[in-house]
């Protein structure tokens, strides 16, 4: 009986796993498109962008942060093997506007969909 258990165990000390996590929608890289400094307010870039994820006051200035990000995990067990990869990308928008709430200028960098899977091993 011992004969059948052991190769049946073995198979079961392996194990394999795939997750993403998500926080917050990526950034539509069409509608920062349409921020214009020194023409769109704030108004403007709510509605564009929706509610920021942080504001910063600068004096009587103010500075938003749009911000979303992706992470994928993937792993594998096998015996005396294991590896295991991980890989976060980030979209971040900043927003920057004068004392009138005219936007000033802006930047953004648009990574969160080009997260991947791999694996590194142990």
């Amino acid at each position: 009986m011992a004969k059948f258990l052991a190769p049946l165990l073995l198979l079961g000390l392996g194990s394999c796993f795939m997750g993403q996590a998500t926080v917050d929608q990526d950034l539509d890289p069409q509608a920062i498109a349409q921020l214009q400094a020194g023409k769109s307010t704030s108004a403007d870039v709510l509605q564009l962008l929706g509610a920021p994820s942080e504001v910063v006051e600068l004096g009587n200035k103010s500075a938003w942060l749009y911000q979303s990000q992706n992470t994928k995990q993937m792993g594998l067990w096998l015996l005396i093997f294991g590896a295991y990869g991980e890989d976060t990308q980030f979209d971040r928008a900043w927003v920057f506007f004068n004392e009138n709430g005219t936007l000033t200028h802006f930047g953004d960098n648009l990574n969160a969909a080009s997260s991947e899977y791999h694996l590194s091993g142990s």
